[in-house]
């Protein structure tokens, strides 16, 4: 019997935008845009967690932000007018994730919608940095590369403290993982110092930050990370 080929396309497709992200990152280091990607399941509150934390640095940094999302421009509307920062929503088209290239796709509109803004006097400069949202899901967005500096999740206490030895590689990709609705920790099985130990085995390195984004307790430390890593890698 002949051989049969085998062609690892998954393999190719990674190499690509591996390749294309780093590229990405090159030529947003170059405009001097911090890019965040940051991830979640649905439900754990990455958006009330962005407008709290966007409130806190907006007078500090020039933010701009996109959702993602496969239909709708919920979230893109309540950020705008929750904290008033240039927001732009991107539809995937099905698709649950976001790669480098969709990802400069919506940097383009965002620096188009800036120049527009511009052109009447408003946000005389690029922004220091752009936070992606991206698509609600614990698997996909892990596998690909944004061109995102680092990258930030959010997992919230009624999902469970086993979640990083069930999601493996959000949790390894992941240079901050913020524990959201601390509030309801005491309705639910939720042990915060095994969290942190199964973090720890995907990720030494990972920060933990715990918050409540309903109260905003907590919230001031994320916003601090946030702070200190955009001019930690605008002054490089």
């Amino acid at each position: 019997m002949d051989e049969v080929k085998i062609i690892e396309i998954k393999k190719s497709i990674f190499e690509d935008n591996d390749r294309d992200a780093d590229l990405l990152r090159g030529e947003l280091k170059e405009r001097g845009v911090y890019l965040l990607n940051l991830m979640s399941a649905p439900g754990s509150g990455k958006t009330t967690t962005l407008i709290e934390t966007i409130n806190r640095l907006k007078d500090k940094l020039r933010i701009a932000v996109m959702e993602a999302d496969i239909d709708s421009d919920v979230d893109a509307v309540k950020i705008k007018e929750a904290t008033g920062i240039p927001s732009i929503q991107l539809h995937t088209g099905g698709m649950c994730h976001l790669d480098a290239e969709m990802t400069r796709q919506g940097l383009r509109a965002v620096f188009d919608d800036l120049n527009a803004q511009r052109a009447i006097g408003r946000f005389e400069e690029n922004p220091d940095l752009v936070i992606l949202e991206n698509v609600g899901n614990l698997v996909c967005p892990a596998e690909f590369d944004t061109g995102a500096v680092k990258n930030a999740m959010i997992l919230s206490v009624p999902e469970g403290h086993d979640k990083p030895l069930k999601y493996p590689l959000m949790f390894s990709v992941c240079d901050v993982v913020v524990i959201n609705k601390t509030d309801v920790m005491p309705y639910f099985d939720f042990d915060m110092e095994k969290c942190r130990e199964y973090i720890h085995m995907r990720n030494p390195k990972a920060t933990v930050i715990p918050i409540c984004a309903k109260t905003g307790e907590g919230v001031d430390a994320f916003a601090e990370w946030l702070l200190t890593e955009v001019n930690n890698w605008k002054s490089k």
